[in-house]
């Protein structure tokens, strides 16, 4: 490590948990986040600041303007112009040690079996739930942790699915079974708090570095719901399904 990443990295390196060598197995370490907007710009910034070595970062979408009260990776110049491109330019001007992979179109699930065998955690900022479910289906299938994250309004929610774990909770759809309502459902037209993408982002980037290290304990097997009207949280614990059309194969 050179001088100046000693320098950039000691706040973490003075970290007992974290030292030297657990700053090395972040730049040796291989992200990919789905989404650049609300949750993705904090995820994508956090990431890119802690010296994750490779993120991917995948949003078919333009910035507009209506975006910028709360994506905070993307500011007027940017308007007009591809998210995932955006945020990775973002990326590199914060540090430009990290390698980051642009990726301006949707993952669909062939798409997301070819990347994820070179991913070591999966970062789900997606704002609709058919991206949530082909996302969950390849980690299951595939058995790479998933941060999945989501807000709307003032509620938000964080959950982290991990089939590598022999004493392992479930997946995504052990807790929300696919359904009609939930595939067509979206929150592009569903109003939201600006700082809550910021909260719970910042939660998914947590969680991430912490798989990266090894650190700590997750938030597998438990669902987290929190509240910004009244600043409470509250933990609901899941188990896997004995049915689950994904992960009960």
């Amino acid at each position: 490590m050179r001088d100046d990443q000693l320098l950039r990295y000691s706040r973490h390196i003075l970290l007992e948990q974290i030292g030297i060598d657990g700053q090395q197995r972040l730049a040796n370490a291989h992200a990919l986040i789905v989404g650049a907007g609300g949750l993705g710009s904090p995820v994508a910034l956090y990431l890119a600041a802690a010296g994750v070595g490779q993120i991917s970062i995948a949003d078919p979408d333009v910035a507009d303007l209506s975006n910028l009260q709360r994506q905070i990776a993307h500011d007027m110049s940017c308007l007009g112009r591809n998210k995932a491109v955006s945020a990775s330019q973002r990326m590199l001007a914060l540090n430009p040690d990290v390698v980051v992979h642009a990726m301006p179109e949707r993952l669909d699930e062939h798409r997301l079996r070819q990347l994820l065998p070179l991913i070591d955690v999966v970062i789900d900022c997606s704002d609709n739930a058919s991206t949530r479910y082909r996302i969950n289906n390849a980690c299951a299938t595939l058995h790479k942790p998933l941060i999945s994250g989501a807000a709307t309004g003032f509620f938000g929610q964080l959950a982290v699915f991990d089939l590598r774990l022999p004493e392992h909770r479930g997946c995504y759809a052990c807790v929300f079974p696919p359904s009609a309502d939930m595939q067509s459902a979206s929150c592009v037209t569903a109003g939201v708090f600006a700082p809550l993408v910021g909260i719970i982002g910042s939660m998914q980037a947590a969680e991430a570095i912490k798989i990266l290290l090894g650190l700590g304990e997750s938030s597998q097997g438990r669902l987290l719901l929190y509240d910004a009207t009244d600043m409470q949280w509250t933990t609901m614990g899941f188990t896997r399904s004995e049915n689950c059309p994904v992960c009960s194969k």
